[in-house]
Formats: structure tokens, C-alpha cells, sequence
């Protein structure tokens, strides 16, 4: 008989510094693109702040890999955020210190890059950590049970959070992430784990070709990995632009935008608490088919209303769904990718799903910049509009090709 996930003494450490990490990411999502929109209204350039996060995604995933199947994971996590504290540092003296202007859009542009670097390195080693730590069986739980606190920690309580420190100084969010980092560093160190096996490494070039070669004869996670890849274009698209469609369309401030974030991830924290219920009950693929449905709706309502009450129930609506596509599609990579191509696998898969984001954000903004003359408003709607009609040739893609066995 398995012991309960909390009865792991590895895993409540892991949950943990992930509770303190995702925090911190909470106060980064409202604190950098409202930053920005302090140095700048061009949204063009907002759109290349969000972009400049994702785009390693696309340049770095790949090596990240082959360096992840190749070190120690606990190392490899706690050196990640290390540099992220250094980084989060150097938020603060821009925060405190700078100028609007375009010095300022690409002194941030520059380091939310690097931490965007940073963090495709500890996002593909923490995804290909957890199966040395949890039964195979418990693999849904775990990652139900992170992403309830990534959810919770990460879009219900930091972005209101995120809101009240601004109002006090733009920089305090940034200075409590430093915090959160550290604290998430004493909790991994803590981590007791047995020697790893000795692994024989090939040179780097033939490693990174394995894991690439492996994912492209997987049929379904080859398609899975494509169709990722579509819809974080559009989906960046959607997220970068947020923060400006609530100042323009909504007329919201900034303790509002975090609340209504908040708002959203309530749907997000019961996706990843219910979701493992809910997906025992349904048809493999359902999870991938309602994710889909719910941003599809969500996109739309952008597009069309002008009710904040709807779109925050469409946005409740959206991370719910959208639990249930990362439950499926994580899990089912967790389950049958080789746990010594692990990390080379996951990145590769990455860099097709999650590498086109970048470029995403940065239409989005060209979108709005080309729309000008339809007016302000319905300038900043036309990215939702084309976002949901994106959505919708996904999701007819995804109904004759994306089966899971």
C-alpha cells in the first residue's frame, strides 16, 4: 500500500518552496507588466516585455534538457533560484530608480529575459524531478496538489497582493519575491534524496538528438507538443495584453487588475483540486477538449462584453478548464517518457509548445498597434477576437488527430 503524498517527507518539502516560488511568481505577474506600463504605453513594447520572458523558452529549452538529464536536480532547482534572487534584485533598483523611456522598456526587457532563461532551466528540471519523488500511481495527485498551490499561491493570493504593494512603492513586490526565493532555497536544500545511479553522458550534440528523435517517433505527444505549440501562441497573446485591456477597457487600477487575476484563479485552484477527481470519470482526452472549450469562451467574451463580472466568470471558467488540459497532458508525459530521457524529452517537447509563446506575445502587440484606428477600445479587443477563432481551428484539429490511448 502507496503512504499518503503528505506522509512523503520529500514531497511536503517540494510543495513547500513550490508554495513560496509560485508567491513569488504571483507578485511578478501583476508587478512586471505593471512596471512596464509605467516606463511605457506603446504596446508593441509591452508586448516585447511579456515575449522577451517567453522567448527562451524557444532559444534555451533544448540544452536545458540535455543539462537537466545530465546534474543533480536538487542542485540544478536550488542554483536556478539563486540567480533568480540575483535578478529580483536588480528589479528592485530598476523599479526604485528608473525613468520612463525606452533605456528603462529595455533595462526590463533585458532582465525579464534572464529570468525567463532562468526559469526554463528550473521548470523542465522540477517537471522531471517529480517522478523520482512520488509512486507513479500518485503522479495525477501530485501535480494536482502543485498546481493547487501554484494556482492558489501564484494567481488567487499574489496578485491582490501584488496590487496592495504597489500602492505602498512598485518596488516592494519585487523585494518580497527576494524573500520568497530565499525561503524557497532552505526548503530544497532540505531535501534527502538517495545517490542518483551513475549515468554515462554522451556529448552533448548526440543527447540533445536522442530526446528529439524519441519525442518525434511518439506519435502522440509529437501531436500533443504541436498543437501545445498553437495554443500558447495565442494564449500568450491573450496574457500579455491583459494588464493593458484592464486599464483600457475596464478602467481598472492596479489593487483591481490583481483582484480580478485573484478572481480567475479561484477557477484554477479548483481545477487542480477537483481535476484529478474529474478526469478519473471522463474519456483520456476529454481534459485536452475542455481546455480548449474554455478559452475559447473566454477569448470570446473579451472580445465582445464589457462586463467585468462576466469576463471574470469567463477567465474562472478558462483556468478551470485549463487545469484539466495540464493535467492530462503532464501527466501523460510523466507516465511515459523513459525517466533517463526525462528531462531531454520534456524540454524538446517544450521547445515546440511552449517556445512559440514568446513570438505570441509580441503579435499581439502588433495587433493593437495595427488596429489604432478602429479606436483604443476596439483596437485592444481584435487580439481576443482572433485569439478565439485560433482556439476554435484547434480544437477542430484536436477532434480528428489528438487521441489518447
Amino acid at each position: 500500500m502507496m503512504q499518503s503524498l503528505w506522509h512523503n517527507r520529500n514531497f511536503r518539502l517540494l510543495f513547500a518552496s513550490a508554495t513560496l516560488t509560485n508567491l513569488g511568481d504571483g507578485l511578478l505577474a501583476v508587478a512586471v507588466p505593471w512596471l512596464a506600463t509605467l516606463l511605457t504605453q506603446n504596446p508593441v513594447l509591452i508586448g516585447l516585455v511579456a515575449g522577451a520572458r517567453e522567448l527562451p523558452w524557444f532559444l534555451f529549452s533544448l540544452p536545458a534538457g540535455v543539462i537537466t538529464d545530465r546534474f543533480d536536480h536538487r542542485r540544478l532547482l536550488i542554483a536556478c533560484d539563486m540567480v533568480r534572487v540575483a535578478l529580483v534584485l536588480g528589479l528592485v533598483a530598476l523599479a526604485s530608480f528608473a525613468s520612463p523611456g525606452t533605456t528603462s522598456v529595455a533595462m526590463l526587457i533585458a532582465l525579464a529575459f534572464a529570468l525567463g532563461a532562468t526559469e526554463v532551466l528550473r521548470d523542465n528540471t522540477n517537471q522531471s524531478f517529480l517522478p523520482a519523488l512520488v509512486d507513479k500511481p500518485q503522479l495525477e495527485q501530485a501535480n494536482g496538489l502543485l498546481w493547487s498551490t501554484e494556482e492558489t499561491a501564484g494567481r488567487f493570493v499574489g496578485p491582490p497582493l501584488a496590487g496592495v504593494l504597489i500602492g505602498v512603492a512598485i518596488a516592494a513586490p519585487f523585494g518580497m519575491q527576494a524573500a520568497l526565493l530565499a525561503g524557497a532555497i532552505a526548503m530544497m536544500s532540505r531535501l534527502s534524496l538517495p545517490p542518483a545511479a551513475p549515468r554515462q553522458h554522451q556529448p552533448f550534440g548526440p543527447a540533445l538528438r536522442e530526446g528529439l528523435v524519441w519525442l518525434w517517433h511518439h506519435p502522440v505527444l509529437r501531436r500533443l507538443a504541436m498543437t501545445l505549440g498553437v495554443y500558447n501562441f495565442i494564449g500568450s497573446m491573450f496574457f500579455a495584453l491583459l494588464v493593458l485591456y484592464a486599464q483600457r477597457v475596464l478602467a481598472l487600477g492596479a489593487a483591481e487588475y490583481g483582484l480580478l487575476l485573484a478572481a480567475a484563479a479561484a477557477g484554477g485552484v479548483a481545477g487542480s483540486l477537483v481535476g484529478p477527481w474529474v478526469l478519473r470519470h471522463l474519456p483520456p482526452d476529454a481534459g485536452l477538449f475542455l481546455g480548449l472549450g474554455g478559452f475559447i469562451f473566454a477569448s470570446a467574451v473579451l472580445a465582445l462584453s464589457q462586463s467585468v463580472a462576466l469576463i471574470a466568470v469567463a477567465l474562472v471558467l478558462e483556468a478551470f478548464l485549463n487545469l484539466l488540459w495540464n493535467l492530462t497532458t503532464v501527466s501523460y508525459r510523466q507516465r511515459h517518457i523513459p525517466p533517463e530521457l526525462m528531462g531531454r524529452v520534456n524540454s524538446a517537447y517544450r521547445f515546440f509548445g511552449t517556445g512559440p509563446a514568446a513570438f505570441g506575445s509580441v503579435t499581439g502587440g502588433l495587433l493593437v498597434a495595427a488596429g489604432a484606428g478602429l479606436g483604443p477600445e476596439m483596437a485592444m479587443r481584435l487580439p481576443y477576437a482572433v485569439c478565439a477563432l485560433g482556439a476554435g481551428l484547434i480544437l477542430i484539429y484536436a477532434a480528428f488527430r489528438l487521441r489518447l490511448p
